[in-house]
């Protein structure tokens, strides 16, 4: 029981954390800029929508939706 306990905890953990992987090693977003709340709030959302197209790109590309 206790095992099925971390394992669904562990799955949980990667699925959070792997969004701000990419942020970090895609997009080079080490750290907050306080250049005041409400940027660093659009910022990280941009960069978290970004996150998003990248982890389906291959999809995309695939279904043609998107052309380079």
């Amino acid at each position: 029981m206790r095992r099925k306990i971390e394992y669904a905890k562990a799955q949980v953990r990667a699925k959070v954390e792997h969004p701000f992987r990419v942020i970090k090693r895609q997009f080079g977003y080490k750290k907050v800029r306080f250049r005041g709340l409400s940027k660093n709030i659009a910022q990280q959302t941009i960069l978290f929508a970004l996150s998003n197209l990248w982890k389906v790109r291959k999809r995309l590309l695939n279904a043609g939706e998107v052309r380079l």
